[in-house]
């Protein structure tokens, strides 16, 4: 058991202190200084004060912290012996890790409360779980299965016949459409929504006809998907995204795209139609894949690269358009000495010309 104590001034969200002896244990470090040094919040070194818990992982950072109040620090192998003020120091070999496996003692998110509110609407033949919470305003479409300790927050609306599974958390002003399915222990932040039409339409005649998108949208067991992000159903395919992946905030993918496991998708990211993105791959913020393409396993995109072919697996490509970062790094460096190269030749245009 590692020890903690109810904080009795109520400092931290989640109203509780640890010791420097008990976080060592919690992360398998190694102790100096004050075991009994106590501290209830998390901040970062140069606003930490000593009932702050820190870290240092990096030596570019060791003056910020000869500097702070933090009273005790997560601290990498090789820095152990930096000069700092802290009461005691947690040695351990991945500070940043460290420090994620104690946040949640210090902030706990609020959990809503089981029930449902008075103005929540709840169609006929939804079937809601058991400890489900349904916030004000929030409506439950015809056919509606809601698992167990699913928590859905106010405003939300869930179209006929959707499937949520167990320990989901939907905050304020989710919209989930017909033909979606949500597995277990799923978070959608404000805003996002689930199941909405793709854009795709056939020129007849002059006109955009719309294709009719029958397709399903399919989220897999512990994703998470940011605030205002949309991701659209099926057109006759369906749209998945894959279980242990975690989508940004403000992201678009398109109609029949296919995210495998624990990929990681940032902010701004649209992924263009028919598009497959597999297991464990990464796109960095603003990164655009094109429709019908590939990401390898394991390859990663970077920021505001614009893919526009299949990236292979394992392989990291930047630019625009993306190509392996190394060649893309050189192509950049090239272009950045023309302005050099073309003051030359004026220089030596001008020269030729006052020869003759």
């Amino acid at each position: 058991m590692i020890a903690g104590s109810k904080n009795e001034d109520g400092g931290g969200e989640g109203g509780f202190a640890l010791t420097a002896a008990a976080i060592a244990e919690a992360v398998g470090g190694r102790l100096t200084g004050d075991s009994a040094a106590t501290v209830t919040g998390v901040a970062p070194l140069d606003r930490a004060s000593e009932p702050d818990l820190s870290f240092l992982g990096a030596p570019k950072y060791a003056s910020m912290f000869t500097a702070s109040r933090a009273g005790v620090v997560l601290i990498a192998p090789e820095l152990a012996d930096t000069p700092g003020q802290a009461k005691a120091r947690v040695v351990v070999a991945s500070p940043m890790e460290a420090l994620l496996t104690l946040l949640p003692r210090f902030h706990r998110a609020p959990r809503a409360e089981p029930g449902v509110h008075a103005t929540a609407v709840v169609g006929r033949g939804a079937r809601l779980g058991r400890d489900v919470s349904l916030g004000p305003y929030a409506v439950i479409g015809e056919g509606v299965t809601v698992g167990d300790g699913t928590a859905i927050g106010p405003h939300c609306a869930i179209g006929p016949g959707v499937s949520i599974g167990s320990a989901c958390q939907l905050f304020a002003s989710v919209t989930v459409y017909s033909g979606s399915v949500i597995g277990d222990r799923v978070t959608l932040h404000a805003g996002v929504r689930v199941g909405s039409d793709g854009f795709g339409y056939v020129q007849r005649g002059g006109e955009h006809i719309k294709i009719p998108h029958v397709g399903r949208c399919v989220i897999g067991d512990d994703v998470e998907i940011g605030a205002n992000t949309t991701i659209d159903r099926g057109s006759i395919d369906d749209t998945v995204v894959g279980a242990g992946t975690k989508v940004d905030n403000l992201v678009q993918i398109a109609h029949n795209v296919r995210i495998g496991r624990a990929c990681l998708i940032m902010a701004q990211v649209g992924i263009a139609g028919s598009a497959r993105v597999e297991d464990g791959a990464m796109l960095l913020g603003q990164a655009g894949v094109s429709g019908h393409h590939t990401v390898g396993k394991g390859a990663r995109l970077a920021a505001q690269a614009g893919g526009f072919g299949d990236i292979p697996a394992g392989e990291t490509w930047s630019g625009y358009p993306a190509r392996p970062h190394k060649e893309s790094l050189r192509a950049q460096a090239a272009l950045f000495k023309l302005p050099g190269l073309l003051r030359r030749i004026e220089r030596l245009l001008d020269s030729t010309k006052e020869s003759e």
